[in-house]
């Protein structure tokens, strides 16, 4: 069946470049339609990102249709990304088809797969406009990117196959915004301009008045309306979709001055939103850091998430911050590793049948007693769990399995778990998840969203000594919710939606 047949009508957010603000977009829409009483989904047909999450069902998709499920306040599922790229090399990826891992592909190998997963994207959009009254849609990147139009499944062809409107996405902020618009339009044949609708202004400094014959000169010179001029803003936060954001990281505060905690920033981070509610405590500092440097005024070291945890401990031991890690353990620091952060605290980690590269084995960091042995399948699981007494959730995603070993020459008292594991995708279970040294000081565990409790957060930050900050008594998904808000009415305020409504979607 065409998708003309279909019930929904779609509306596509895409982009003159990468981290140019489209998700948001996507998200705003998202929430302002369930607003005025819409059932409205995401759908992003291909998304290249290590930030995912696990779906009700247990499957993994990418965060950002996460975030957006949440905004449309609909739950998630991998129709609204069939197709996930998490990158384990500059050259290849393993590929998550509707939410199993299908496998590892060179550039060259997915490219001759192409033709099949568009397919694929294809019949999931059509199920999702079977069950909603719309659909927002988001590009991947540029959607002028010529070299790849070919071959292009998540953007000006996915939006054809849809019947959808394009609003085009520029960032101001980075310079060049006549350029970005004029120069995607320029790139595309006469079809594909035609299939954008009109622009938004993101990221916009300064008095928008001004900026007044800019919008004028854009709609003269494309002959295509400007629906709206966004402005900058820093009094809410919405989740990043990947490592954009943090691709330079810096110091951001003083760790001599403010409480300060540090993410060491590794090569294939992941789902570094793990620690989005850090940022929300005020009198908190949280600084993404890659050059090796001196720990000792920081209150606590995060080994993050990683993609491949074999190449990033090698990078570790390269770049001196294994020393530097186990130095600050031994003077007293407190570290905790989150799933391939955990992984890489123990003794070793295994890989016998090469599922991040050559088979083999690399020398953790020995701060905690456990041995890692990667394999399939994926574990995707959404996790509630205890700790110490206090209740929390969180998500689980990694390949392998973590056990406490006695032939290391470290006995098992030396730590033990640091979770208890109450239920795991709705069914009930008594397991441990995680390790937490003999003093306290040291821990690890595979939950992603570890601090989305609120109670859970001041339980570390107690343990750092830091249990006089103001944490907020709302979970993770009540934050979400009101950042969801906030942004929303953001957006009604300086773009049109009406006209966007009444355009295309009646």
């Amino acid at each position: 069946m065409s998708p003309q047949n279909k019930k929904a009508k779609c509306l596509a957010a895409f982009g003159t470049g990468s981290d140019v603000g489209k998700s948001v977009v996507a998200t705003a829409l998202c929430r302002i339609l369930s607003d005025r009483g819409y059932n409205v989904s995401p759908y992003k047909a291909q998304n290249m990102s290590n930030n995912s999450g696990v779906t009700p069902e247990g499957l993994e998709m990418g965060r950002a249709q996460i975030v957006q499920a949440e905004s449309a306040r609909i739950p998630p599922h991998v129709d609204m990304n069939p197709v996930l790229l998490k990158p384990v090399s500059q050259v290849g990826s393993q590929v998550v088809l509707l939410g199993k891992v299908l496998q590892d592909f060179s550039a060259v190998q997915y490219h001759k797969e192409k033709a099949r997963l568009f397919d694929t994207a294809c019949q999931a959009l059509d199920r999702l406009r079977a069950a909603h009254d719309v659909v927002v849609m988001e590009g991947a990147g540029s959607c002028a990117e010529v070299n790849l139009m070919p071959r292009d499944i998540v953007n000006l062809r996915m939006a054809a196959y849809a019947g959808a409107p394009v609003i085009l996405v520029a960032d101001i902020d980075r310079g060049g915004v006549f350029g970005q618009i004029v120069g995607t339009l320029a790139c595309l044949e006469k079809e594909q301009q035609d299939q954008i609708a009109g622009f938004i202004i993101n990221r916009f400094r300064g008095d928008i008045s001004l900026f007044k014959d800019g919008v004028a000169w854009i709609e003269q010179k494309t002959g295509k309306k400007v629906f709206g001029v966004l402005p900058w803003f820093d009094h809410f936060h919405i989740q990043s979709e990947d490592s954009v954001v943090i691709e330079h990281p810096e110091t951001r505060c003083d760790p001599h001055q403010t409480p300060t905690v540090m993410v060491v920033r590794m090569p294939h981070i992941s789902n570094f939103t793990d620690f989005d509610p850090l940022f929300q405590v005020p009198g908190l500092g949280v600084d993404f850091v890659e050059r090796v440097r001196d720990l000792s005024p920081y209150k606590a070291v995060i080994l993050p998430g990683s993609k491949s945890t074999r190449n990033d401990l090698d990078w570790l031991e390269q770049t001196g911050w294994t020393a530097k890690v186990r130095e600050y353990a031994r003077n007293g620091g407190h570290v905790l590793g989150i799933c391939g952060g955990y992984q890489m605290l123990g003794q070793e980690v295994q890989d016998p049948e090469g599922l991040e590269g050559k088979p083999g084995a690399t020398q953790g960091l020995g701060l905690l007693p456990h041995v890692t042995a990667l394999k399939a399948p994926k574990t995707t699981t959404l996790t509630r769990f205890e700790w110490d007494g206090v209740q929390g959730a969180g998500y689980e995603i990694h390949m392998g399995q973590t056990a406490l070993s006695e032939d290391i020459g470290m006995e098992k008292s030396c730590a033990h778990g640091l979770l208890k594991v109450l239920e795991r995708n709705q069914q009930p279970c008594q397991d441990h998840d995680g390790a937490v040294s003999e003093n306290g000081r040291i821990m690890g565990t595979y939950m992603h969203g570890l601090f989305d409790a609120p109670a859970i957060l001041k339980k570390w930050l107690k343990g750092l000594g830091l249990e006089a900050l103001e944490v907020r008594d709302e979970s993770g998904m009540q934050a979400r919710n009101r950042q969801y808000d906030l942004l929303a009415r953001h957006f009604e305020k300086h773009v049109d939606v009406d006209a966007l409504i009444k355009e295309y979607l009646q």
